[in-house]
């Protein structure tokens, strides 16, 4: 004969076992923080992604190119987020021209230095700017 208590009981463990695989899909889990270099192969489409958004977004007349990458932090959850620091230049090249641009030199010589985070999946070619600060360098 079954006791009065345990069937509110047994009814409590099957909505948290049924609750618990929800709550899982709704929280953010990190697999992975860590550098990477700015040769893997996904950093270097993020990056020409990022160039690209800031050329397309910028007043300048002309185009940017980046000089150097400083950083990059790989962040993996469902997704990919690079978090990367890197300095920009001025080109000889009008915005949105891509082929043989050589650094502006002298009077139009100007560098900045950005760090953006990227929502990544890359699988996918999806890519999409979360945080961006650039300064003049």
């Amino acid at each position: 004969m079954a006791r009065p208590w345990q069937g509110p009981q047994l009814l409590l463990v099957i909505l948290v076992v049924l609750e618990a695989p929800t709550y899982q899909v709704r929280r953010k889990t990190f697999i992975s923080v860590r550098e990477v270099p700015p040769s893997e192969v996904y950093v270097i489409a993020t990056m020409q992604f990022v160039t690209d958004e800031f050329n397309k977004k910028s007043d300048d007349k002309y185009s940017f190119r980046i000089v150097r990458v400083m950083k990059v932090k790989k962040q993996v959850t469902d997704h990919m987020e690079y978090h990367v620091n890197l300095e920009m230049r001025r080109t000889t090249c009008q915005r949105l021209e891509t082929k043989n641009c050589t650094f502006q030199e002298g009077e139009l010589y100007k560098q900045i230095e950005c760090f953006y985070s990227v929502f990544v999946v890359p699988w996918f070619e999806k890519y999409k700017i979360l945080k961006k600060n650039c300064t003049d360098g």
